[in-house]
This record gives C-alpha cells, sequence and structure tokens, in this order.
C-alpha cells in the first residue's frame, strides 16, 4: 500500500500526458504538488489528499457531455483495481464528486479537510499566470472567441446554466476565476492565492487597455 501513490501517478501521467486542453498531466502533476504542500501546512492526511489530486480530474464532466457521474466512478474503479481499501477509495472518490467549481451562485463546499486542501490546490492552479494560459487553452479547445465586447459575463446561479455556458473566454475571468481567491478553503490556499490573483486582474486590465476597450 505505501507504493499506492506512485501507481495511481504512474497511471494518470501515462493516460494525460499528451492531453491538450491544460487539463493534462502537467496540471495533475502541479495540483498534487501543492495539494501536498496545503496538506501538510493543514494537518490533513496525506494520502488522501494526495490521491485525490491525482484522481481530481481523472474523467472531467467538460469532457464527458456534462456527465460529473463518470469521474467518480472511474477514481472508484482505478483505485479497487490497485487493491485500495474501501476505507479509503469512499474518501478518495468523494472528493472526485464535489470537487469542480459550478457556477458563481452553486455552493460546492467540501466535507473533508483533504477535500478541501486538493480544492484549494486545484483553484490555485486555475488563477495566476499560469490559469491564464489554461482559461485560453481550453477556450481554443472548445471552440471560444477570446473575447467579444458584447457578450456580457453571466453570473450562473446553477450548474446546468454553468455548464451550458459557450461564452468567449474573457468572461470565464469574472464567472469564476476572480472568484476564487474568496472561496479558498484553508488559511494556506488563501496565502497562495493572493499573488495569483493580483496577476490576473494585471492582465485582463492590460488585455482590455489593448483590446481598446476602457
Amino acid at each position: 500500500m505505501a507504493n499506492l501513490v506512485e501507481r495511481v501517478a504512474g497511471q494518470v501521467k501515462a493516460r494525460f500526458l499528451a492531453e491538450s486542453s491544460g487539463h493534462d498531466w502537467h496540471h495533475i502533476n502541479r495540483v498534487w504538488r501543492l495539494t501536498r504542500q496545503i496538506a501538510a501546512e493543514e494537518g490533513a492526511n496525506q494520502q488522501i489528499a494526495e490521491l485525490g489530486a491525482l484522481l481530481h480530474d481523472i474523467a472531467d464532466w467538460k469532457f464527458h457531455g456534462g456527465d460529473d457521474s463518470v469521474g467518480p466512478r472511474q477514481a472508484a474503479l482505478l483505485l479497487d483495481r490497485e487493491g485500495a481499501p474501501a476505507s479509503l477509495i469512499e474518501p478518495v472518490v468523494d472528493i472526485v464528486a464535489t470537487i469542480s467549481f459550478k457556477g458563481a451562485g452553486v455552493a460546492t463546499g467540501m466535507q473533508t479537510l483533504e477535500g478541501k486542501c486538493v480544492q484549494d490546490a486545484d483553484r490555485l492552479d486555475a488563477i495566476g499566470a499560469i490559469g491564464i494560459a489554461r482559461c485560453f487553452a481550453y477556450g481554443g479547445h472548445a471552440g471560444r472567441l477570446m473575447h467579444d465586447p458584447d457578450v456580457p459575463p453571466v453570473m450562473h446561479q446553477t450548474a446546468e446554466a454553468y455548464k451550458a455556458s459557450k461564452g468567449p473566454s474573457l468572461n470565464h475571468f469574472y464567472e469564476k476565476l476572480f472568484l476564487l481567491k474568496e472561496r479558498m478553503n484553508t488559511p494556506s490556499g488563501r496565502a497562495l492565492a493572493e499573488a495569483r490573483h493580483q496577476v490576473m486582474t494585471d492582465f485582463v486590465e492590460q488585455f482590455l487597455a489593448e483590446w481598446g476597450e476602457p
């Protein structure tokens, strides 16, 4: 069991190394590293937190027709094949099932400290310089415009509305990314989010200036 985390990491790396939408192995690996850091600082169970980080994007709903049940099922199957006990599978699957942002008006609170650490790590990789790059990488992958001044941001009040959104990539900053700093779960996550949030606000200000908007 001591090597379970490394075995899972190897499987996830092989599966996602060539993914090009910003949800690749390098994203997962950054979330894994951040999770280790936050979990150590917050006193969380490292094994549960690390497995949650490695499997959090195993089958993201964005790539499965909006079905957010695929990820938890695949995570459970992978862990079961690796011989993980039910006492470990259950909390990890719960992290996978509840980690995703589902709209500005939708609560997505984590019940466990381990889940809070993973969610903070995932959200940290969605903001800052890397977050900016991932936003536009996914936008291009999904066929979205970079920006359209005639399409205002929408603060989605349901998960269904958020999943159905096809707005330009720049709107995503207002609809999600700018909100994440205040939605960090842990003191460690909040501290790490400050500088990354500022990078985004500076970028959007410059982007709009170059676009020709006030």
